[in-house]
């Protein structure tokens, strides 16, 4: 039996305080899944399967993880990964970098006690058909719902995905 040296897994360091430029959104923090649909004029409907993650470090800012799956073979469809850095005035920016290649800067504003944030892109970068991403997020009874619209130089904005998630 190894008691120390590389086969050992030190133990878990202890959580960070919470920053208090990210306390009014604490309520996000933690891991949720669910189910969404998604649609589009030029696209096929779907349904899929989610994972979300809002953690922290101790920083100004929230750290997020996304993916989705197909829900009839749990095959990989989609990621994305970023930051999300409230401003204590109610705003807050969101740097997002997708799977595809597709970067979104987002900015937009939180009610937390509401627990809403809406987005809307700054930037949508390396995407050849995309113009413009819109993303709302709310908590009611414990639940995470999204909308998010795209536009692109065929469309004008429009929804695309919507989800139901819960904190697991």
């Amino acid at each position: 039996m190894e008691t120390g040296g590389l086969g050992s897994t030190p133990p878990a360091p202890p959580s960070p305080p919470l920053h208090p430029a990210i306390a009014p959104l604490s309520y996000l923090l933690g891991r949720w899944r669910g189910e969404g649909e998604g649609g589009f004029p030029t696209i096929n409907s779907f349904q899929y399967g989610e994972e979300l993650l809002f953690s922290h470090s101790g920083k100004p800012v929230i750290a997020y993880t996304q993916k989705t799956w197909k829900l009839s073979s749990g095959e990989p469809m989609h990621a994305e990964s970023g930051y999300w850095r409230p401003k204590p005035d109610g705003s807050i920016e969101v740097l997002i970098a997708q799977s595809t290649g597709l970067v979104e800067v987002q900015k937009g504003s939180y009610d937390a006690e509401n627990k809403t944030v809406t987005l809307r892109s700054e930037l949508v970068g390396n995407a050849s058909k995309v113009k413009e991403i819109s993303r709302s997020f709310k908590v009611t009874n414990g639940e995470l719902s999204y909308v998010v619209q795209m536009a692109t130089t065929m469309t004008s904005l429009q929804p695309h995905l919507k989800a139901l998630l819960r904190k697991i």
